[in-house]
């Protein structure tokens, strides 16, 4: 288990957030088997990230995206478009219009997905997966304009060099997935198994998270709630167990099983 911490966005990091995150793990009971040293952090991995966006470059597989956020949200919506699809406004772009626009705007860039390009992949909750990237996915972005690698690039760089073998997470990032695993073709990586489980959301229905009003963990801890109360309530909750009783991560070991989850 690999302990990473993902704060590519500098600009929207928190300081201070990766302490807390593992002042929390900790507090729940929970271990990993690496060092959270320097190289653990997305944020200090950038000239591997550069090397892989020239290399694609190099290989012809990306193109520079010159569209503003609203227009791509009004081409994503036209009727004759495919809907949430970008429309392929810079795809074909010469060199010379690329000079043209740069005087405007800094580019994204694209990665391109040649029509009837498919990928495959197992996951442990949703079965076997084929999926037509052209049409279900389309060119997606793998650096932003000011020059921030993209979630999915660093993700799979990352999991590349850290020898991951099984990626669980939640099922909001499925849709995420097909694009990884072009990237993963793409760099002639291993590809680990996946399980997307679902999340967990609150009384209306909608995502627990902090943007929507959700408690942090750490507001727990301080009421003073046991960390075994948290992770047997949790496990309940998902039918790990058939009571409601505190436990330690480690108590868990022996009967953790996705199989509840299917």
């Amino acid at each position: 288990m690999i302990l990473r911490i993902e704060d590519l966005d500098g600009p929207r990091a928190v300081e201070g957030a990766d302490r807390e995150i593992v002042r929390d793990l900790e507090w729940l009971g929970l271990d990993w088997d690496n060092e959270l040293t320097p190289e653990y952090y997305q944020s200090n991995r950038y000239d591997l990230y550069r090397e892989a966006i020239t290399q694609l470059e190099q290989e012809g597989h990306l193109f520079r995206c010159y569209c503003s956020r609203r227009a791509l949200r009004e081409a994503m919506s036209a009727p004759h478009g495919r809907a949430g699809l970008y429309p392929g406004t810079c795809r074909n772009l010469s060199r010379e219009e690329w000079g043209d626009r740069a005087a405007e705007k800094d580019p994204a860039l694209r990665l391109r997905v040649e029509p009837g390009t498919t990928v495959e992949f197992t996951d442990l909750i949703h079965g076997e997966k084929r999926v037509d990237l052209a049409e279900e996915v389309g060119d997606f972005i793998v650096a932003r304009a000011d020059g921030i690698p993209a979630y999915h690039l660093a993700v799979v760089l990352d999991d590349i060099a850290m020898g991951v073998t099984h990626v669980l997470r939640g099922d909001d990032l499925l849709e995420a997935t097909p694009a990884q695993v072009r990237l993963i073709e793409l760099f002639d990586g291993p590809r680990p198994l996946y399980a997307h489980v679902p999340i967990m959301l609150d009384e209306n229905g909608k995502r627990m998270a902090k943007r929507f009003g959700a408690k942090p963990l750490g507001a727990y801890r301080d009421e003073g709630i046991s960390p075994e109360t948290i992770v047997g309530r949790l496990a309940y909750s998902i039918n790990l167990i058939s009571e409601d009783r505190p436990l330690t991560p480690t108590d868990l070991l022996p009967e953790f099983s996705l199989s509840p989850l299917l």
